[in-house]
């Protein structure tokens, strides 16, 4: 398998999905997570980038039906295996795993039909000003 060097994941000093570097390995045994930078405003965070490269090839998307999916809210809960319909995109996809970064951003990565793999928010609270 190819090493990764880049993935898309949240940041929380920018406040939206951005560009992030793997720059490093967390030396706790047993720890999954590695070290990102964002690739806009250079923040670096932990995060659990080995969680995000699974095999697609298996899902068939392609019998999902709109019906049977719940419309996409970044404000909602997901769990693995929900079908989730993205309105802007009117794509459908599977949700194949979830998140949660060393900021304590949850996000859900999905198999989408069109769109391919995404990572999205998950219980994302907005904050007051």
């Amino acid at each position: 398998m190819a090493r990764l060097k880049h993935v898309d994941a949240f940041c929380s000093y920018c406040n939206k999905m951005t560009k992030m570097e793997i720059v490093g390995e967390i030396a706790i045994a047993g720890d999954r997570r590695k070290w990102t930078r964002c690739k806009t405003c250079k923040h670096t965070m932990a995060l659990d980038v080995d969680s995000n490269i699974k095999s697609s090839q298996n899902l068939d998307l392609s019998a999902i039906k709109i019906e049977d999916c719940k419309i996409y809210d970044p404000t909602a809960s997901y769990e693995i295996g929900d079908s989730i319909y993205h309105k802007e995109w009117d794509d459908v996809g599977k949700v194949t795993g979830k998140e949660t970064t060393s900021s304590g951003i949850k996000s859900i990565i999905v198999e989408f039909e069109k769109s391919g793999t995404k990572r999205l928010l998950e219980q994302f609270q907005v904050q007051p000003n």
